[in-house]
């Protein structure tokens, strides 16, 4: 007996093909990326979540140590850096549409579960850490939905498409560090949400709800899974079984582009969890809350614009320059931060910090957008001269490797969220000052550039792009 076709499976999908694009394609893959963008946005907000629960555990009478608190900030970095590294292959193995749904509905679990157990000060440390290391659900999810939307998009237009896609979701990071602060202060769903806690500083007493930094994103993360199973689209040229995709492993190009996405996007996600904390130790007299989702807006809106200046002008190009920002961006933040106590300026630290996730945010686009070229250039040089359906099948094989090497690379990325805000910690427990992190951030970022330089971007590259 036959299997029943399912009617959100494309069983023809030629993006390649310009009048197969314009008549059909091109606005199946906009409604799937219209629906994958804000399910990403939400599962980054779950994934920074408690970036900004931390601070606000202690004023409501939770007794946890410094190092206590560090950890529930670092494990959903190191959970969802993990995670992704499974999410790489779930499309071709499940479908986008499916996987876009099961992985969004994960959300709800954390959110859930942050909800209930910030309402007890006698919430187990143990119970906290597995809702810290359950929110590495939404790092996990970024892997899948770029792997996915690459997909739908062809060559031409897959720096603007995953641009988009990672860009507004990348979003999520400011929103959350936004919305939280505020709706923490109401009581949001009234009764059904629970009790106010006391928030009590200096004597001064006043009710708190932070229980809606989960429930907040509850009814949201409900809508976006529905929309995701109705609203999506499988695509039978993407599947693939695990064996299929793990050639990648055997790919050089797999490998320099892990180190060089973890330059931008490990950067980005790391000085994002990081940014507030620095804040705080470098001018104590400034509200680091006040500034924290800054950085992250303008780093997500980055990415967008870099998507789109990448596809015309060459990702390998816009990753070099991007790169070299950052480097004189860095080396701004050490001219402007106060050493040994002494002198910094605040202005001058902040607007270079912006300029430093402004170039992290480009060259996400930008290393995001060399990665399909990449494969599908090594794999059309393969067919080259055997006849037309070699070539098409070549389309096909670079498309299943390209997003499962967008996946992996994003996972292996995604420790930064960890390493990062470590390397500030390990500074200044060893000299006093985040400088010599900075410094080693620096030497990371030259060796990006002299990988991006030889492969990609000099005349006569082997793989232009």
């Amino acid at each position: 007996m036959s299997k029943p076709v399912s009617r959100y499976m494309i069983n023809t999908w030629e993006p390649e093909t310009p009048s197969f694009w314009q008549s059909t394609g091109k606005a199946t893959a906009a409604r799937n990326l219209w629906i994958s963008i804000p399910a990403l946005l939400l599962a980054f907000a779950v994934w920074m979540v408690w970036s900004v629960v931390v601070v606000n555990l202690p004023n409501i009478g939770f007794t946890y140590s410094n190092n206590q608190l560090f950890w529930l900030t670092a494990l959903p970095g190191l959970s969802g850096a993990t995670l992704r590294i499974f999410y790489s292959f779930m499309v071709p193995i499940f479908g986008g549409r499916r996987w876009t749904a099961i992985s969004t509905g994960s959300l709800l679990i954390p959110a859930i579960g942050i909800g209930l157990a910030v309402q007890d000060v006698n919430t187990g440390y143990p119970t906290m850490l597995i809702l810290a290391l359950l929110c590495g659900f939404g790092g996990g999810n970024f892997a899948s939905s770029m792997a996915n939307i690459s997909f739908f998009y062809p060559k031409a237009s897959k720096g603007f498409a995953l641009g988009m896609n990672a860009g507004l979701g990348n979003l999520g990071v400011s929103v959350v560090q936004f919305v939280v602060p505020l709706v923490i202060t109401v009581a949001v769903f009234g009764a059904w949400g629970g009790d106010s806690l006391t928030w009590l500083k200096n004597g001064v007493s006043k009710d708190m709800w932070l229980q809606n930094a989960g429930y907040i994103w509850v009814p949201f993360i409900a809508l976006s899974t529905l929309l995701a199973w109705f609203g999506m689209n499988d695509l039978a040229s993407a599947k693939a079984s695990f064996s299929e995709q793990a050639v990648i492993f055997k790919r050089k190009h797999n490998w320099l582009m892990c180190w060089l996405y973890t330059g931008t996007f490990g950067s980005f996600i790391g000085y994002s969890a990081a940014f507030p904390l620095l804040i705080k130790i470098q001018f104590p007299d400034v509200n680091p809350l006040d500034y924290a989702f800054l950085g992250p807006l303008v780093g997500a809106l980055a990415r967008v614009a870099g998507g789109v200046i990448s596809d015309k002008l060459g990702g390998a190009r816009v990753t070099l320059w991007s790169f070299l920002l950052m480097i004189g961006a860095v080396l701004g933040v050490l001219y402007f931060m106060p050493h040994a106590g002494v002198g910094g300026s605040f202005s001058g630290f902040f607007w270079m910090f912006m300029l430093l996730f402004a170039g992290t945010g480009i060259g996400n686009a930008s290393t995001f957008r060399m990665i399909p070229v990449i494969f599908l250039t090594e794999h059309q040089r393969a067919s080259a001269g055997k006849g037309k359906a070699a070539q098409e099948q070549a389309i096909v094989d670079a498309n299943k490797e390209g997003a499962a090497v967008l996946g992996f690379t994003s996972a292996v990325a995604a420790y930064g969220a960890f390493f990062i805000p470590k390397s500030y910690g390990t500074s200044i427990s060893l000299t006093g000052s985040p400088d010599a992190a900075l410094w080693c951030f620096i030497g990371f970022y030259v060796s990006c550039i002299a990988i991006t330089w030889w492969c990609y971007a000099r005349k006569n590259a082997p793989m232009p792009c």
